[in-house]
């Protein structure tokens, strides 16, 4: 069996979704409607990449359109749907005890969308966030977490990247940050890159002190 262990950092860098809430229905349904009207061949299967940017997965799949257009059609379908979004186990609690100055959300999403997740969650927008339109490259680029350990003030080094998805912990290993995986969207298979790997938000307690956070959690495996 796994013993707890204890990290200290200066800061936690989170992704949103897969770590802070689920929308996967909300992915699933609006990314198989949106390939169905730019003719995506199988787009009742069709499964989007976890992680990426939507405006680097509309280049992809239809790089002949204006990339703008493309985006702002996935982006109103997904801020209208969340029927079924929930936030994960022990986010709340977790987002309420910690300094606002010592934690930021790193996110794939756009910030129009970020903002209508969080609020549609009931959880708390950080003063410090990065969004997938505020970088030039997204993930697995270590761009953005590079950006979100300099809105903290520390060096990536002196921060824990929380993740779910292969893209998202490579960016944040390139970064130079550690990397905290929790499961969920991918296997531990999937996450081994990760220098922990946990089973999910509700089993991480944070202490805060004068020189910065203590991290105490189970890793699986």
């Amino acid at each position: 069996m796994s013993k707890s262990i204890c990290v200290e950092t200066k800061g936690i860098l989170f992704d949103m979704d897969g770590v802070l809430i689920s929308s996967i229905g909300s992915v699933v349904r609006c990314w198989r409607r949106w390939a169905e009207i730019y003719d995506i061949p199988n787009a009742e299967t069709y499964t989007v990449p976890h992680g990426v940017r939507a405006i680097d997965t509309v280049k992809l799949l239809r790089p002949d359109i204006d990339p703008e257009e493309g985006l702002r059609t996935i982006e109103d379908m997904e801020v209208e749907d969340m029927a079924d979004l929930t936030v994960l186990p022990g986010v709340k609690k977790l987002l309420t005890e910690l300094p606002l100055e010592r934690w930021a959300i790193v996110t794939s999403a756009t910030q129009r969308l970020l903002r209508a997740r969080l609020a549609a969650a009931g959880l708390p927008i950080p003063t410090r966030l990065i969004s997938g339109d505020m970088v030039e490259r997204g993930k697995p680029d270590p761009e953005p977490y590079r950006r979100g350990a300099e809105l903290l003030g520390f060096a990536p080094g002196e921060c824990i990247v929380v993740e779910d998805a292969p893209s998202g912990v490579g960016a944040g290993k390139a970064a130079g940050a550690r990397v905290l995986a929790v499961l969920g969207t991918h296997s531990a298979e999937e996450l081994k890159q990760a220098d922990w790997i946990a089973a999910s938000l509700e089993d991480l307690t944070v202490t805060s002190g004068a020189n910065g956070l203590e991290l105490r959690f189970t890793p699986v495996g």
